[in-house]
């Protein structure tokens, strides 16, 4: 005997109960694309309304570059590489930069098209330009219709407000400019505005927009949070500038005009040094040029009046030796005047060196010292530019206090060392000084008061053409000065970030499908009914004897009245199986029950004794539910005399079995509702009418009261040959039929089979045909060989699909009609 693959078996019944759930969902498609549908239509208005968001952004290299001095006197700086760009991002972030940038631009006024679907901003594209004078007071925020009446005149007047617009007061603006005729380039000024409008575009005559005037002290404060910085790579000093704006040539230019402003800002604090040696010059140049012009003038009148037109050469010698040892003289006082004036920064402790000149402009040739002073003011320079964005307890700052003490204290020494020096040199020089006056005074009178005059003139001279070296130097450094930082990539273009469309697409299209599938999902979770052939499998122990469909027709007589229809068909498939069952019994006995009233049992009885009869069987189905009798009026009988009559002895057996207008079809009433049905059914005389329609009829068919609600039914099953259970799809509560699975599992009831009433959608799809659990199967409804043969229900069932189409079609139509 060959041996079973069980791993074949699992594998099949893994596809199978896939084809089963995709079956099970896939049916509610116009759902999906109802809402897949409505989904994409709320998406693309909710782009066409909303003003799209687009991110700007450049980058821009920033030399970081601390000193050998500092890094040498500030130990745990020795090994680092000096990368710290936090003083950077604060500065590009900082409101001072904001507002230099924004002087570089025209944001203080926001031009808007008149449109009533979104704020659509014109920005460079308005076709007018206004001069606001912000030293006036202006009422900002406000949106002002213009109206270009011609090239000469325009009209203002107040915007329409909308149901968001709270505040009335604010929304009016300046009332006294509305509703007026101007001329361009004319100055409109009340109490509360004053600003010129110039028409820039002649050709745009007619139109209408919307200005609103933007208050410069908010538009620092929002731009300085709008724009975003970041390292562009983490081992570069690239910093990567970004804003988020509505209008990329907007957000382009801000961009754009910080970076300019930042480095602008960076040569500044370069050329400082630069600017104050010229000051400091051009200072010292007034003062000689006064007093060289006087010594001049009194160089020539003394020759004039003394007729002195040359000297002796040994005048000359002493002359010449006593002017150089004047101008080193001077040389070192101006140089121990620097040097007390550092040791004076160096005594009050300042944080600020920026005022401090150059030691090489004063001539002062000590490298040590030179170095330090340039440390220092470098550090001076970052600690000002870290106090722009932080306070004096940031780290940074702290660290930079620290760097600045170490310089200062050495710098301290040095300075102190360097005066003592420069007086002893000072010293030296004036005891030349003396010597040579003391040789000048042997010279004759006149000669000597000329050469003492002289050298006073060559003095200022030669200082004052020293002055000018210096001050050409000065400003050919400040002239060839650049800054350090420089822009890498300046903003050109922008990416769109909100809405992003072809996700937001498809999300919509996602929860197009997961909204109706969850929704159906959740209904069949908490669903406790039998929805289909698989659930009834799981939760009904006894054997299905065949499916009944769902009956579309207005009758309950279905078998009857439409014999060829498809559930007809279901009934004489149920007959043939109760034919082959009962094979052995002259005349059957069958009960129909279920577990609750309206799961079809009195439909199920009627329409199973129908299709006895039509097969040549005298059939009598009785309506034993004495509770709700329902039978009669089936046959358009009342409940006068029936059953319940004769259990109480009233009238005999053959007055309460009534003839139909079928061949071989009787049936009984239940008669009058009884006050005791469950004793009325256990009495002797149902057995004896039961005994009775044996010997009359080929087929008794008795509908008996439900079976979960009442108690005579389990007494009554024991009664009959076949008991049919009727399980209604979709009606049928799960829970109900536990009773019977316990009864049928204790074998307290014997002879059930079930029946699977008011099929929709059977469960299983196989190539057309739908297998029910028994000893027969059926063709589902969606069989071509069934309605060929079967033409009734051929042409209702596609009438109901083309009305069930129409009305699909009705309600997408409806859903999206503009009401």
């Amino acid at each position: 005997m060959e041996k079973l693959d069980l791993s074949q078996l699992d594998n099949e019944e893994k596809a199978l109960e896939i084809r089963y759930v995709i079956a099970k969902y896939i049916r509610y498609w116009p759902w999906y694309l109802f809402f897949i549908t409505l989904f994409l239509i709320a998406t693309f208005l909710f782009h066409r309304y909303t003003v799209d968001e687009y991110e700007v952004s450049g980058s821009m290299v920033i030399k970081t570059n601390t000193s050998p001095e500092a890094r040498i006197l500030d130990r745990s700086n020795i090994f680092s590489t000096g990368l710290n760009l936090e003083n950077d991002i604060l500065r590009l972030k900082s409101k001072g930069l904001a507002r230099e940038a924004l002087k570089k631009l025209h944001f203080d006024v926001e031009y808007y098209a008149k449109t009533n679907i979104k704020a659509i901003e014109l920005y460079d594209r308005s076709p007018i330009r206004i001069e606001v004078d912000w030293n006036h007071f202006q009422i900002s925020d406000v949106p002002i219709e213009l109206e270009i009446l011609s090239e000469k005149t325009f009209k203002l007047a107040q915007e329409e407000t909308g149901i968001m617009d709270f505040n009335s007061a604010m929304a009016a603006g300046d009332e006294s400019i509305y509703n007026k005729t101007y001329t361009f380039g004319e100055e409109i000024q009340t109490a509360k505005s004053k600003f010129i409008i110039h028409l820039v575009n002649p050709g745009r005559v007619n139109e209408q927009l919307v200005f609103k005037l933007r208050n410069p002290s908010s538009l620092e404060d929002s731009y300085s949070r709008s724009i975003q910085v970041s390292l562009q790579n983490e081992y570069s000093s690239v910093l990567r500038l970004s804003t988020t704006t509505k209008v990329v040539e907007k957000g382009r230019d801000y961009i754009n005009a910080v970076m300019e402003s930042y480095i602008a800002y960076d040569l500044s604090e370069k050329n400082k040094i630069q600017e104050n040696t010229l000051a400091f010059i051009e200072e010292q140049l007034g003062f000689l040029e006064d007093s060289l012009q006087q010594k001049e003038r009194e160089l020539q009148d003394f020759k004039v009046e003394n007729k002195l037109l040359d000297v002796s050469a040994e005048f000359s010698n002493i002359l010449g030796k006593m002017n150089n040892l004047d101008e080193m003289n001077s040389e070192i006082d101006y140089q121990l005047e620097y040097f007390e004036q550092i040791r004076s920064y160096m005594e009050q402790k300042s944080k600020d060196f920026s005022d401090v000149i150059a030691p090489s402009v004063i001539g002062v040739p000590d490298p040590l010292l030179n170095g330090l002073i340039q440390t220092l003011v470098t550090l001076s320079q970052d600690r000002r530019k870290l106090l722009a964005t932080v306070n004096e307890n940031h780290p940074e700052v702290l660290k930079i206090d620290v760097q600045m003490e170490k310089v200062q204290d050495a710098l301290f020494e040095n300075v102190v060392n360097l005066i003592e020096n420069t007086k002893n040199k000072k010293r030296s020089i004036q005891r030349d000084i003396r010597f040579y006056d003391a040789e000048f005074a042997t010279l004759p009178e006149s000669e000597s008061e000329y050469s003492g005059i002289f050298r006073e003139f060559k003095l200022r001279e030669s200082l004052y053409t020293y002055l000018l070296e210096k001050r050409a130097e000065a400003g050919i450094a400040m002239a060839s000065n650049v800054s350090d930082n420089a822009i890498l990539d300046a903003a050109r273009r922008g990416t769109l970030i909100f809405p992003k469309k072809q996700q937001n697409y498809g999300l919509a299209i996602v929860l197009g499908l997961l909204l109706p599938f969850g929704f159906v999902v959740v209904r069949d979770i908490f669903d406790d009914t039998i929805k289909d052939q698989r659930d009834l499998k799981k939760h009904f122990m006894i054997p299905q004897l065949g499916i009944v469909g769902y009956s579309h027709k207005d009758t309950n007589k279905v078998v009857l009245d439409f014999p060829k229809s498809a559930v007809a068909e279901s009934f004489r498939s149920l007959r043939s199986a109760i034919t082959y069952l009962a094979s052995g019994k002259n005349t059957k006995k069958i009960l129909v029950t279920s577990s609750v009233s309206g799961e079809g049992k009195t439909f199920t009885s009627l329409n199973l004794a129908s299709a006895m009869a039509l097969g040549s069987k005298r059939t009598v189905v009785v309506g034993g539910d004495l509770r709700r009798p329902k039978l009669a009026s089936y046959f358009g009988e009342s409940d006068r005399i029936g059953l319940s009559t004769y259990l109480i002895g009233k009238v005999e057996a053959d007055e309460i079995i009534l003839p139909t207008s079928h061949e071989n079809l009787w049936f009984v009433p239940s008669g009058v509702i009884p006050p005791n049905p469950a004793e009325l059914l256990q009495t002797p005389r149902l057995i004896d009418f039961l005994d009775y329609l044996e010997s009359k009829f080929d087929v008794i068919i008795f509908d008996t009261p439900p079976m979960g609600l009442v108690s005579e039914t389990i007494d009554l099953m024991r009664l009959f040959d076949i008991n049919l259970y009727v399980v209604r799809q979709g009606y049928t509560v799960k829970d109900h039929l536990v009773m019977i699975n316990d009864l049928f599992n204790n074998k307290q009831v014997k002879n059930v089979y079930g029946v699977f009433n008011g099929i929709l959608n059977s469960g299983y799809h196989y190539e057309g045909y739908n297998y029910g659990y028994g000893n027969t199967y059926l063709y589902s409804q969606n069989n071509k060989y069934m309605y060929n043969y079967y033409g009734d229900d051929l042409e209702d069932k596609k009438k109901s699909i083309k009305k069930s189409q129409r009305n699909i079609l009705q309600k997408l139509i409806n859903a999206f009609k503009v009401k």
